[in-house]
C-alpha cells in the first residue's frame, strides 16, 4: 500500500501534465486555461453546496442521537472532492467532482467502505483478534485489553507486578522555596 501511495504522488502530476497538454493541442492554450478556471470555480460552488448539505445532514443526526456515519462519509467525501477540484488538472477534477456530486457521493462511499472492510478483514486475519477485537467495542464478548476472561472475579488492574505508591502534591510555596 505504501508503495501505492508513493507510484500515485509520481504517477498522477505526469499523467495530468499530459492530459493538460493534449487538450491544449486541441482546444489551444487559453481555452485550457479558461476550462481549468471555470471547473475551478463551478467545484468551488458545489463544494460551498454540497457542503452545507452535508454539515446539515451530520447535525440533524447527531441531534436525533444516531450514529452519523454514512453522514460523516458524505462530509469527508465532500471536503477530499473539494481538495481534488482545487489542484489544476482534468483527472483530479473528475475524481474530485466524482466525490462531491450529490449522484455519484453514494457509489464512491461504498466503494471505498468496500475497500476498507477488505483492508481491516485482511488486517484482522494477519494481526489476530488483540488488534481488531470481535465486538464492536472493547470489554464485549469477553476481550480484554490485559488478556482477561470474563467474570465476578476479574480485578480492574493489569496482570504483573504492581508497584503500590503514595502521590504527594507540594503546594507552590515549598517548591518556590527549594
Amino acid at each position: 500500500m505504501p508503495l501505492l501511495i508513493v507510484l500515485a504522488f509520481l504517477l498522477v502530476p505526469v499523467l495530468e501534465i499530459l492530459v493538460l497538454i493534449q487538450v491544449g493541442e486541441v482546444i489551444g492554450a487559453w481555452p485550457t486555461v479558461g476550462l481549468l478556471i471555470a471547473e475551478t470555480a463551478l467545484g468551488a460552488w458545489i463544494v460551498r453546496r454540497e457542503g452545507r448539505r452535508a454539515f446539515r445532514a451530520l447535525q440533524d443526526t447527531v441531534q436525533r442521537g444516531v450514529l452519523p456515519d454514512r453522514e460523516l462519509a458524505d462530509a469527508a467525501l465532500v471536503m477530499a472532492g473539494g481538495m481534488l477540484v482545487l489542484f489544476p488538472g482534468f483527472i483530479t477534477d473528475v475524481l474530485g467532482f466524482a466525490f462531491m456530486l450529490p449522484f455519484t457521493r453514494p457509489l464512491v462511499r461504498r466503494a471505498l467502505s468496500a475497500f476498507a472492510a477488505r483492508r481491516t478483514r485482511a488486517a484482522r486475519e494477519r494481526g489476530g483478534a488483540t488488534m481488531f477485537p470481535p465486538g464492536p467495542f472493547p470489554g464485549q464478548n469477553g476481550f480484554d485489553p490485559f488478556g482477561r476472561g470474563p467474570g465476578r472475579d476479574r480485578v480492574e488492574t493489569p496482570p504483573g507486578p504492581v508497584v503500590r505508591g503514595e502521590v504527594i502534591d507540594e503546594d507552590d510555596d515549598t517548591a518556590s522555596r527549594a
